[in-house]
């Protein structure tokens, strides 16, 4: 508990930084489509547009995050979670001003270049600052701590956009980035990685100790130290588990990728989804990833282990792809006779009142598409969300104290990475199996490619052992000899 209480202004700009982001993620979808292509509810070119911006934001992010991580453990987190927390501000700015079409494209392409910065820089920081303060064998937790963090402001950002106008949720979500900004440089404490692990550095050498007067030289060591090719192969190769976590991590990034560029417009196109619908789903989901993360992680992570967490939840989330791809079909029933109860009940009430029941039972959902969407699927989300702590402890575990930006951003990178491949791999198919021209009828096609993704990701993480603290220790003196 005393290493958590050192977290708390941590936990805060987490909170606000993913409230004021997770709000605009409802209305983002109506928003390209007004802009797009008005008046419809099907439009490849916003799905393929999407798709190229998930392409450059992931390249970018590639080369970027790990870049920022590994200058972390020279010059603190709170001085490089400054800049990408800045420039994720401009964009929410631009649509909280307008919302034409014009001001769209321009939001568009400053998203495109902030978003390389900080899309995985804020999260990557965020962790190897709980790496700094939580020893290994509460890492898993604390890391599911912070996740379920990330999912409690994603839920709350997300109720907040079902309550407000399109115009007012970016206008809040702009004003509340700033404030996150404001809080973490007022509040957070600097953290520098300290030497008092047991473990030794993987990858860092003499040069990380010599020390020169000149500014020339120390320009030279600060460039020595950004990260390369061949350090995240030299990383991979010596250590087992670190390579598995990160072949885990590429695969997950690439279905989870691939359901990102799919389902928000297989919904739109199939159900006629709106901001307040997208609102209602994504409001389900991020309920059971906070309870999980907040509750269940911790207490299953010491018993367990995060390697056995790792396959369940990625063999949840290949059946949650699975049930998604037929959400179409129309013998897709929710099987609870209670819910059709309570929803017959809830019909009589006014709306405000309806609205009020239904936040609390979270089933508002079921009450308008409930012969549509297999809405049973989010359960399966209270397991899926503890993939990204296993895999961050499973990597944190391996390095040593001053690498822990290094590892967070080389694992970072691998996912940046996936998230190129996969809009080019997914938004292809959803367009071509929404549109009229599909070889077969099967508009969920995309999404079980996703899940069949996952299950390569589930199949490689039950190779993962768990590896001794005494076995990790020697091998890494070994390496540094």
């Amino acid at each position: 508990m005393e290493n958590l209480t050192s977290l708390i202004h941590l936990f805060v700009t987490i909170f606000l930084s993913g409230f004021a982001n997770f709000m605009g993620v409802p209305a983002i979808t109506d928003v390209t489509m007004m802009a797009l292509c008005p008046g419809q509810d099907e439009c490849s070119l916003a799905i393929y547009l999407t798709g190229f911006q998930q392409a450059i934001i992931g390249l970018g992010a590639m080369i970027i995050t790990p870049l920022i991580g590994n200058l972390s453990d020279e010059y603190g987190r709170k001085a490089l979670l400054t800049f990408p927390m800045t420039v994720s501000i401009i964009p929410l700015v631009i649509l909280a001003y307008s919302m034409e079409t014009n001001f769209f494209y321009a939001y568009f392409v400053i998203r495109t270049l902030t978003a390389m910065v900080s899309e995985g820089s804020t999260n990557c920081l965020a962790l190897a600052y709980v790496a700094d303060k939580i020893p290994d064998v509460n890492r898993a937790s604390a890391f599911g701590i912070l996740g379920g963090v990330a999912s409690a402001a994603f839920v709350c950002g997300t109720l907040a956009a079902r309550f407000l106008s399109t115009t007012s949720t970016f206008q809040v979500s702009a004003f509340m980035s700033i404030l996150a900004v404001v809080y973490m440089r007022i509040f957070l404490k600097e953290s520098l990685p300290n030497g008092d692990d047991i473990r030794q550095p993987i990858l860092k050498g003499e040069q990380d100790v010599i020390r020169s007067d000149s500014d020339l030289e120390n320009t030279r060591q600060v460039f020595k130290r950004i990260p390369s090719v061949g350090d995240l192969i030299f990383l991979t190769k010596n250590s087992v588990p670190f390579s598995q976590a990160a072949l885990v991590s590429f695969f997950n990034s690439l279905a989870e990728g691939g359901l990102l560029a799919s389902l928000l417009y297989f919904l739109k196109a199939r159900f006629h989804f709106s901001k307040n619908q997208y609102a209602d789903l994504l409001l389900i989901l991020g309920v059971a990833g906070t309870i999980s993360q907040l509750l269940f992680m911790p207490m299953l992570a010491p018993i367990i282990g995060e390697e056995k967490l790792l396959s369940i939840g990625l063999l949840m989330g290949c059946v949650n792809m699975f049930l998604n791809s037929i959400a179409w079909s129309a013998w897709v029933k929710f099987p609870q006779p209670t819910c059709m109860l309570l929803i017959s009940l809830l019909q009589n009430l006014n709306d405000t009142l309806h609205n009020l029941v239904i936040i609390y039972t979270f089933l508002f959902p079921l009450n308008y598409y409930l012969d549509k969407v297999p809405y049973a699927t989010p359960v399966f989300s209270i397991f899926t969300v503890l993939v990204q702590p296993s895999i961050r402890s499973i990597a944190s575990k391996q390095v040593g104290p001053n690498e822990q930006g290094k590892a967070q951003g080389c694992i970072s990178g691998i996912s940046s990475f996936a998230n190129i491949i996969s809009p080019l791999m997914f938004s292809p198919l959803t367009a071509l199996f929404l549109s009229e021209g599909a070889p077969f009828k099967f508009p969920g096609f995309s999404i079980m490619c996703a899940g069949f993704t996952m299950m390569i990701a589930c199949i490689q993480s039950i190779m993962i052992k768990a590896v001794p603290s005494s076995h990790k220790t020697g091998n890494n003196h070994s390496l540094e000899a």
